[in-house]
């Protein structure tokens, strides 16, 4: 017999608190850093492991036919980052929908000058090894926020305005015990030294390997899940 419903869990609302708030995040940057001419992208969270967030141009269609493109967050990085950081992630892939609409993006997930020049005019400075000096273009880069720049000062009002992340992943140990089907993930155990296929989540490159290998796919800068 299943436990008693808690009537307070009755009152909450997961899914507007936590993309409503988003959608406040984005409307406030897009005002801010980029004067308002930004379409409305589509916010999701995803776990893609090894990256806190990413942008895919074009990714949704509503049934009218119209388009719209996704911008996605891990929140599996929200519990151990500032909000500030979540922020700058966001505002990050809002400069690749940028380019998108308005720019020439660089082939596959490559950040080329045009990227990197306008992570700059919003206050974000480009690095490829998380530091202050680091190459601003590559397959591979992040950000450090500019102290004082556009985006700590539109994101430091935001804050002020009491902005917060409501729902963030609980720690396991703190999940409470299921049972019946979906409960647990499934665990692929594979024999030492047999080798996996491993494929890309976004392009279904696949590639074999040994068990535990680290694998990268170029194109889609993500890393590759290992296949049953």
């Amino acid at each position: 017999m299943n436990a008693a419903l808690d009537p307070s869990t009755l009152q909450i609302k997961p899914t507007k608190e936590t993309y409503d708030r988003f959608q406040q995040a984005y409307d406030h940057f897009n005002k801010a850093l980029f004067g308002g001419t930004l379409p409305n992208a589509l916010i999701t969270l995803q776990r893609r492991k090894g990256t806190y967030g990413y942008f895919a141009g074009a990714r949704f269609r509503h049934e009218d036919g119209r388009m719209a493109d996704e911008i996605a967050l891990n929140p599996a990085t929200f519990t151990d980052r500032p909000y500030k950081e979540v922020l700058a992630t966001l505002v990050h892939e809002m400069v690749h929908l940028w380019q998108h609409h308005k720019g020439e993006p660089g082939r596959g997930r490559y950040h080329n000058r045009e990227w990197a020049d306008q992570m700059k005019k919003v206050g974000l400075q480009p690095t490829d090894n998380g530091a202050e000096g680091g190459k601003e273009t590559g397959e591979s880069v992040s950000h450090v926020i500019v102290e004082g720049g556009p985006f700590d000062e539109a994101a430091d009002r935001l804050l002020g305005k009491g902005f917060t992340i409501i729902w963030k992943e609980a720690p396991p140990a703190a999940r409470p015990a299921t049972k019946g089907e979906g409960a647990a993930e499934p665990e692929i155990v594979q024999k030492s030294g047999k080798r996996v296929r491993y494929s890309c989540p976004d392009c279904d490159l696949k590639a074999w390997a040994k068990h535990e290998a680290r694998l990268m796919c170029a194109d889609d800068q993500t890393l590759m899940v290992a296949s049953a």
